[in-house]
């Protein structure tokens, strides 16, 4: 028992020195491990608690503070993620409650965490899987996306589309959110998640035209699915998060709408990012460690061999910063921020090491001298994808769905 007092209380804290790590990308997988600590920190409070526990008993006595130490921690660290803030009152009003529906504030998260947190899945929600969306003319190969409803017909008559993320490269949808979709169709959201082409399939040109075409998809399919044209919001993690800025901030830009939606409404009520790039030559400092060889679009890749594009931002804008000086600019959210521009909820970790937070921070402060009502949360201590890992326990993950829940509901009933 000794050893094992020491085993817990130790694996505890080692959880705990993983938040001070930064991890880089040139480590690969193992860059990945320190994701899981926020996600599972109550797991390791408790370990902790343990541990000191069993070395009280049986006089481990260095067991009880690195026990303690470790459960300390977890415990500081789940309180920080969990604590109010004042982004929809700067938002919105300070009366920016009061105006959402009693009945929708019902269906909310009533708590920013709850451990072993049940996400409401009742009513069973409705799954449409690979509806056409848009159909490529060259090639006749048809673009899918997936729409979450409620099965008892009860929508808000909001939808939120949904962009995975991936570095622009890889995944699919249905990738990992099947918990978040089921949260937002039990308060009557629609949900479609859209697969877009990637690289080197398409370019920025062609990945930001799939996104505006499945906008103009639900738009024309409305009334079929009791959506409200008018209530579109666009949403994604992390390269997905920014196609969805980039697609939100410019429903009229001339070079970024395909010719065939000159004519289309491609405008949105509102903007949900998950830790996405805002400005590309800052994040071609981090995601592009050293120049690539150049792979041409429009080149098939193996799904297996995606991974090796990961943030290739090269191949997205057709080469390096200082050779495409105005490509960046031109795809990069924070350049194309109006006073028109809608509303936005920007949620980031604080350790996040794949995207940079300055200029995420860049973005929300251009978003507020604009007048555009904004939100940017960031969570302490937390890592890059924490949205995906375990919600049903996870501290950073259920309070970012509290959040999600206010913005959408606040767009729901704004004018």
């Amino acid at each position: 028992m000794i050893i094992l007092a020491y085993v817990l209380s130790g694996f505890s804290l080692l959880m705990c020195l993983l938040f001070l790590v930064t991890p880089r990308v040139q480590l690969g997988f193992l860059a990945w491990f320190p994701l899981i600590t926020g996600a599972l920190s109550p797991l390791w409070a408790v370990l902790g608690v343990i541990g000191a526990v069993i070395g009280w008993f049986y006089q481990a006595i260095w067991a009880i503070p690195i026990g303690l130490i470790g459960a300390g921690i977890m415990i500081f660290y789940i309180w920080r993620c969990t604590q109010e803030h004042q982004g929809f009152e700067k938002a919105f009003s300070h009366d920016w409650s009061t105006l959402i529906h009693p009945e929708q504030a019902k269906r909310m998260l009533q708590k920013r965490w709850r451990l072993f947190l049940k996400l409401k899945t009742s009513p069973k929600p409705s799954f449409e899987q690979d509806i056409t969306f848009w159909t490529v003319p060259d090639s006749g190969r048809q673009l899918l996306c997936d729409v979450w409803q409620p099965s008892d017909g009860n929508v808000s008559g909001l939808a939120l589309v949904y962009l995975h993320g991936g570095s622009w490269a890889a995944f699919d949808k249905d990738f990992g959110t099947r918990p978040f979709f089921h949260h937002l169709t039990a308060q009557g959201h629609t949900v479609i998640d859209v697969a877009y082409r990637l690289i080197p399939e398409v370019d920025i040109y062609g990945m930001i035209g799939d996104v505006k075409r499945a906008v103009a998809w639900i738009k024309a399919n409305a009334d079929r699915y009791g959506v409200n044209p008018e209530k579109i919001v666009l949403g994604g993690g992390s390269s997905g998060a920014h196609i969805a800025m980039l697609a939100g901030y410019t429903p009229e830009h001339p070079k970024l709408n395909p010719e065939d939606l000159k004519e289309a409404d491609l405008s949105v009520c509102g903007i949900v990012s998950f830790y996405g790039p805002t400005d590309l030559v800052i994040g071609y400092k981090r995601y592009d460690l050293k120049r690539q060889p150049p792979v041409p679009i429009g080149t098939k890749v193996d799904p297996k061999e995606a991974f090796q594009l990961l943030g290739r931002l090269d191949i997205l804008l057709g080469g390096h910063p200082d050779e495409k000086p105005e490509m960046y600019k031109l795809a990069s959210p924070v350049t194309h921020v109006h006073p028109g521009s809608p509303p936005t909820l920007l949620m980031q970790g604080g350790k996040d090491f794949l995207v940079p937070l300055v200029g995420t921070q860049e973005l929300y402060t251009k978003l507020i001298e604009s007048g555009v009502p904004a939100i940017n949360v960031v969570l302490p201590w937390t890592e890059h994808v924490f949205d995906l890992l375990l919600p049903q326990i996870s501290p950073p993950a259920q309070s970012a769905l509290y959040d999600v829940d206010r913005f959408l509901a606040m767009l729901l009933n704004k004018d």
